[in-house]
């Protein structure tokens, strides 16, 4: 494969930055897209430039995705949904052989994880997960520190996503424009952002989880939808990992998104994000100084900061990256950057945390469906 025919479906806000940014890369021919609202294709949209009909009038637009798969010719689709029925597009792909790049959450249910595991192993094409929190700069030096010996065994991590959201404002009104599922994702669900980093230095799966949320306190936002304001879950690994995520539904504290905490035998490393003044910090007892270093926290993955498309592409660079991983990956015929289990595993706990609030902070047994004792069903350990 020398160029990549290369689709979307879903033409949110993220559906069409994404597609505008992978039209830029040389050996993309940016093909069909697909939404069930013409008037994402046709229409000027918040914050666009232009209509997507206009920036690019050789690109076939669909509102049958079947037929987009059928008749494009397509080497690959980005899936880009709403977080809710990812899984669903991302089978039908795998069912046809052409590759994808899905979203997170890859899953909104158990039974979905089964159907999209079983799809991956009976196709000849790739999936990845399109993980960009793990394409940040954070997490790249994460990884390098961890595998350096740096920070030893990992034994505790911390992580929190904390978006500000005011109901009613021009931004609420933007992200939900596309759908519903803003509005009605338990937060814990929209775990994959704070694990997905983390568990990439780990070499074994969370098993366990416990998790309760706050109620909701205010008056609620959605008439017929009650959330918790914030949710907390604390994770384990067999190994005895313990990693404590927080997140949020409703929120007023405008801080910082993403926010990490690593505890090593051997070392420490944060990432802390406050004020739009992020730091990651780092010290480790390997090295003659044991002080703790400082250095800017923003998204841009070093290897792309000279890259002038990946500076002015969305968050901070991390979305190119993506990208142009996954776009080497298929020239090349490597494995997926991010993988499928890699993505479940990111997403499950997730779903499972939401059942253990539900159950008042039990704990439970997480499960996958690469285990001998999967289940599509929720027990309890």
């Amino acid at each position: 494969m020398e160029k990549i025919r290369l689709g979307v479906v879903g033409l949110g806000h993220r559906g069409r930055e994404l597609f505008k940014l992978a039209a830029k890369f040389d050996c993309v021919i940016p093909a069909a897209v697909c939404d069930l609202r013409s008037e994402n294709w046709y229409e000027k949209q918040w914050l666009s430039d232009a209509p997507m009909s206009e920036l690019f009038p050789d690109v076939i637009f669909y509102t049958d995705y079947e037929k987009m798969l059928d008749e494009a010719g397509l080497d690959a689709v980005i899936v880009e949904t709403g977080a809710d029925i990812h899984a669903e597009f991302c089978c039908i792909a795998l069912s046809k052989n052409i590759n994808v790049l899905s979203d997170i959450p890859n899953v909104a249910t158990l039974k979905e994880a089964e159907d999209l595991w079983k799809a991956e192993k009976s196709s000849s094409a790739v999936i990845a997960t399109g993980a960009n929190p793990n394409e940040q700069k954070f997490a790249v030096m994460l990884k390098d520190f961890y595998n350096s010996g740096l920070l030893g065994k990992p034994y505790c991590m911390e992580a929190e996503y904390i978006h500000w959201w005011m109901p009613g404002s021009d931004e609420d009104i933007h992200l939900n424009e596309n759908g519903n599922w803003r509005k009605l994702l338990v937060p814990i669900r929209y775990c994959t952002h704070s694990l997905g980093p983390l568990l990439a230095i780990l070499d074994e799966d969370i098993r366990r989880v416990s998790c309760f949320g706050t109620g909701e306190h205010a008056e609620s936002c959605y008439e017929g939808v009650t959330r918790d304001d914030m949710m907390c879950a604390q994770f384990q690994t067999d190994s005895g990992v313990v990693i404590r995520l927080q997140r949020n539904a409703r929120c007023r504290a405008k801080i910082g998104h993403h926010n990490y905490r690593v505890f090593g035998t051997e070392g420490y490393m944060e990432r802390i994000d406050r004020l739009d003044k992020p730091v990651i910090r780092y010290n480790s007892t390997k090295e003659l100084d044991k002080s703790l270093k400082e250095i800017s926290g923003e998204f841009m993955p070093p290897e792309y900061a000279e890259n002038k498309e990946a500076v002015s592409a969305g968050h901070d660079g991390i979305d190119y990256a993506m990208l142009d991983h996954f776009f080497k990956a298929l020239l090349s015929g490597a494995p997926a950057p991010i993988s499928l289990r890699e993505g479940l595993a990111m997403t499950l706990p997730g779903i499972y945390a939401e059942e253990s609030a539900r159950r008042g902070g039990e704990v439970l047994k997480v499960r996958y469906p690469w285990d001998e004792d999967w289940t599509a069903e929720f027990n309890t350990i």
